[in-house]
């Protein structure tokens, strides 16, 4: 994987456009002065997760006795199932219930843009290539950059885009988000397979 799929692939992992109703819903009881903030507060916080899980990823893997092909398996289901979601999404929302007040850590930072497609993504570029660690260093916070434009303007994108158009453009990256799933399965299953033959 090189440098500018891996900033496509984690860019559609975050879903920004996909997030802009969930953000907007979440953040609909928060005093107006304060939303800005607020988001500012999570999108640095799921980047410094990011962060960790793809600086320290290696080593959980490590200490938990995991192979890359373990990472891969279990993030494209996750990932798969996420699409899915996307495609046909529930009437609970994306991610099911979610806290009242106003929001810290769950679930904006972490499942909305931190989620666990994101972090497996971000420890399978790190397993897969260690000596590269910049280019995905540079791919993670230009996705979570993109990502955090779409959300701070999320207003606008709304008024722009409509209800309508959103919607669509989610169920597009859902479809595209299926394809690097099975991608990243079969991927998980070949280098498997390779290390049992």
């Amino acid at each position: 994987m090189d440098l500018m799929t891996a900033f496509i692939t984690l860019l559609f992992v975050m879903d920004p456009l996909g997030n802009v109703p969930i953000f907007l819903s979440v953040l609909k009881n928060v005093d107006p002065a304060r939303r800005q903030r607020v988001l500012a507060r999570e999108l640095v916080i799921a980047l410094v997760v990011l962060l960790l899980f793809l600086w320290g990823g290696a080593a959980l893997l490590d200490l938990l006795g995991l192979r890359q092909e373990s990472v891969s398996i279990a993030g494209a289901i996750i990932l798969f199932l996420i699409a899915i979601r996307m495609i046909f999404p529930s009437p609970y929302g994306l991610m099911g219930d979610t806290p009242e007040g106003e929001p810290f850590i769950v679930p904006l930072a972490i499942p909305m843009v931190a989620g666990p497609s994101a972090l497996a993504i971000a420890m399978l570029l790190v397993t897969t290539n260690p000596d590269r660690m910049m280019d995905w260093t540079l791919a993670l916070i230009g996705a979570w950059a993109a990502s955090a434009v779409c959300l701070m303007s999320a207003p606008l994108l709304l008024r722009v885009l409509g209800n309508r158009g959103l919607v669509a453009v989610e169920r597009l990256m859902g479809m595209v988000l299926v394809m690097i799933a099975v991608q990243m399965f079969f991927e998980g299953v070949e280098g498997f397979l390779h290390l049992r033959g």
